[in-house]
């Protein structure tokens, strides 16, 4: 018995050598018709027995190649065609673009044993790759994923890559970034002044030299530059530090295999599986107490280190050839995106990097590394970049044409495509106008890929934020979609938002949302939330007490400020009692008076809600940091203090108010104090600091009485938090949930963005 059908194939099946694995398919089962890229992912029709027809439509659904993720599956059956063969068509444009690209994939062991085989024609060559590693996302203009629709179009195939490209039985069967050293991208070595120093294959072993010999190499990866050094040099450290603006953030290190990194950190078998997957993220390890080491300048005061593996085939080679941990820092200054373009490096790193490896690939698009750690044995990103974006996040429900453009911080933006909400990679904090422009940048780049109009664009209620004042610029003709809709979404609602939409979580949870600010419904800077969410809605079940916050903006590079804050709130300003104390030390008489008058006339100093800024408040009075040079570092040394000790929390107090609770935190600050003042040590409040937060949420997730509790925010970057509030949470019968798609941080903000819209857009519709 004969059949004859037509499929129409969705998801992630354009970059991963679909096409050549159908075709394959379709022969080993005598399988006659076509398939063919679309706009929508891939076309089939194939006639023969019903048996094989079947047979083949099953293999499709179950057994799809490497790095291909099937969303919809679509099957008619139609008139046979009587077709001859089984063929690739050419690329087929339809109305609408909802092909899933890809992100940049890792290179493959076949790829990396061809690199390093003398005798292989690509032997040392760094722009190798095939059907199922390689460039992706970085460099597609256009859909359909054709050569000629990525920035590899202008490199023509020689015969020997044209015969690869077109033979059904290889690896590069159709694979659209195919090259070799004949007729690919060429490697080159600049001077500081753009002169070049090597070409080519000479490039490699002279870039090498210069790293161990102690000098800053920018370098052009797959979708931007590293700055690399050696990690084990304090003097190019320091100066790397000074020039970058960076005095004290953690740096990433790249080491050439995981045996390597297994001699300076602590690998579990999950973080070693993250490591070498096709993401290849930067992941936090624990550093070993004894052995190797590298420069204390790498990650100041961290017991982790941001650990990776090379990714593509020419940080492959170079990290053999140089064969020592190095540093591979993003290209740029401080807060800035990733230099993406060699002329464009040659200016914004002039000062800072030494020499410039560079190649004559154009990247498309910026594409940080992602940063990931494990928690509960699974991974869980703090940064999505490369590896994953732009890989989409089915939400269940239509968002097509909805532009969601994420925070002002650790900014992502999400288009919704059908009913996937498609997530940008991250851009970064939105400070300054290079940010501002690739911000703007990426929005048009995911817009055209995709041709889609925008009916809606969501943003932050925040009136500051710039992606928020971008959104609504549109109103006034002044960008693109004058005739979108707008709404504003609640940050928090938003944090919790987004891990219902990732989970596909039904019904009403406990959002608890702990970050370091967000505007409020009251126009206050919430921060401790503990939110009753239900889909679209949600009300405020219970926040922190408030607190004062000197100077705004200036606590958060000052937590001494909100260490000030904290204590006025106790002694209404008499800072006599507690002249003894690190924070209050920290200022001269003259600050101190000035700062009490701030608050008392309330000028420039809003009340919040902030579990963020509490830690900094404690990290303060435990000594630990009364100035931090980046976001999070004070919350960052408290944390690295707590220790796995059992030991008696702190008191506080849940007072009841309409609609929910007010945690009251004096008795948290008073247990601090008493315990400062008897010379216990900083673990020791860290700790006891930790498990009180634990308890409080405990507690909060009793009074409200759901099955479903969610944790989301920035807070929840502390692994020691979230490790064992996620405990406690199933000791008592409760079910945690927490980010995994999307950052636990404001990364995820978009996402939670376009679902909210998305749910009130099909509420409004019934």
């Amino acid at each position: 018995m004969k059949k004859s059908l037509s499929l129409r194939i969705r998801g992630t099946v354009q970059g991963v050598g679909f096409r050549p694995w159908i075709y394959r398919l379709a022969n080993q089962l005598h399988l006659k018709g076509f398939v063919r890229n679309t706009s929508q992912g891939a076309a089939i029709q194939v006639e023969g027995s019903k048996e094989e027809v079947d047979k083949f439509v099953h293999k499709i659904r179950t057994e799809p190649p490497k790095n291909c993720v099937i969303t919809q599956c679509q099957q008619n059956d139609c008139l046979p065609q009587g077709f001859q063969q089984f063929q690739i068509l050419a690329s087929q444009r339809t109305e609408a673009n909802e092909a899933l690209v890809l992100p940049d994939i890792a290179a493959c062991p076949e790829c990396l044993r061809e690199i390093f085989d003398p005798n292989d024609r690509r032997f040392l060559y760094p722009f190798t790759n095939c059907t199922h590693c390689g460039p992706r996302y970085s460099i597609i203009e256009a859909l359909p994923y054709d050569r000629k629709n990525t920035s590899m179009k202008k490199f023509g195939m020689c015969p020997e890559c044209r015969q690869e490209y077109g033979d059904p039985s290889d690896r590069r069967f159709h694979a659209q970034p195919n090259a070799c050293p004949v007729c690919g991208p060429r490697l080159s070595l600049w001077d500081d002044r753009g002169r070049a120093v090597a070409t080519a294959a000479e490039s490699l072993p002279v870039a090498s030299d210069l790293i161990k010999r102690g000098l800053i190499m920018a370098v052009k990866a797959l979708g931007g530059f590293y700055l690399m050094a050696d990690a084990a040099n304090d003097d190019v450290l320091a100066e790397l530090r000074r020039r970058k603006a960076r005095p004290s953030k953690p740096l990433a290190v790249m080491m050439p295999d995981l045996s390597m990194i297994s001699q300076y950190c602590l690998v579990s078998h999950e973080e070693a599986l993250q490591l070498k997957s096709p993401q290849a993220p930067i992941v936090l390890l624990r550093t070993k107490n004894k052995g190797l080491k590298v420069s204390g300048l790498v990650a100041p005061e961290n017991p982790y280190l941001g650990c990776m593996l090379p990714a593509m085939p020419l940080m492959h080679i170079l990290s053999r050839m140089t064969n020592r941990p190095v540093v591979a820092t993003s290209g740029n200054l401080s807060e800035e995106p990733i230099c993406i373009d060699n002329s464009e490096a040659l200016v914004r790193l002039s000062g800072i990097a030494d020499f410039f490896l560079i190649h004559d690939r154009p990247i498309v698009r910026h594409v940080d590394d992602s940063i990931a750690q494990i928690v509960d044995n699974k991974p869980m990103l703090l940064r999505r970049a490369r590896g994953w974006a732009p890989l989409p996040v089915a939400i269940r429900k239509d968002c097509d044409g909805i532009l969601a453009v994420g925070g002002h911080q650790k900014n992502s933006i999400a288009l919704g495509v059908g009913d996937n909400a498609v997530i940008s990679q991250h851009i970064g904090d939105l400070d300054n106008s290079v940010s501002s422009q690739a911000f703007e940048r990426t929005i048009a780049g995911l817009k055209s890929i995709y041709d889609a109009p925008i009916k809606m664009v969501v943003c932050d209620k925040h009136p500051d934020y710039t992606s928020s004042q971008w959104a609504h610029d549109f109103k006034k003709g002044t960008a693109s979609f004058s005739e979108a809709s707008l709404l504003e979404i609640q940050h928090h609602h938003a944090h919790v938002a987004s891990v219902m939409a990732e989970q596909g979580i039904p019904g009403q949870v406990l959002g608890i949302c702990w970050d370091g600010s967000g505007y409020g419904d009251d126009s206050t800077i919430w921060g401790g939330e503990f939110l009753l969410t239900e889909g679209v809605d949600y009300q405020r079940f219970g926040h922190l007490c408030t607190f004062a916050l000197p100077g705004g903006e200036s606590a958060v590079r000052e937590p001494r400020r909100s260490a000030l804050g904290l204590l006025f709130q106790l002694c209404g300003g008499h800072w006599e009692e507690y002249k003894d104390l690190p924070s209050v030390l920290a200022f001269k008489e003259k600050e101190l008076a000035i700062i009490q008058q701030m608050i008392k006339k309330g000028i420039n100093t809003p009340k919040t809600s902030s579990m963020g800024r509490l830690f900094d408040g404690v990290a303060s009075l435990a000594g630990l940091c009364q100035q931090a040079s980046f976001e999070g570092q004070a919350a960052m040394a408290l944390e690295f203090q707590a220790t796995q000790e059992e030991v008696n929390t702190y008191a506080f107090q849940l007072l009841k108010s309409s609609p929910g609770w007010l945690v009251d935190w004096s008795g948290i600050i008073k247990g601090v104090i008493a315990d400062i003042r008897e010379d216990k040590s900083p673990a020791l409040i860290s700790t006891r600091f930790h498990q009180t937060l634990v308890e409080i949420i405990v507690d909060i997730a009793r009074a409200a009485g759901l099955p479903d509790t969610v944790l989301s925010g920035g807070c929840f970057q502390n692994r020691w938090l979230l490790e064992h509030a996620v405990r406690r949470l199933r000791q008592e019968g409760f079910q945690p949930h927490w980010p995994i798609q999307a950052p636990v941080n404001d990364g995820g903000i978009s996402l939670g963005q376009i679902f909210i819209a998305a749910g009130r857009n099909t509420r409004g519709k019934k």
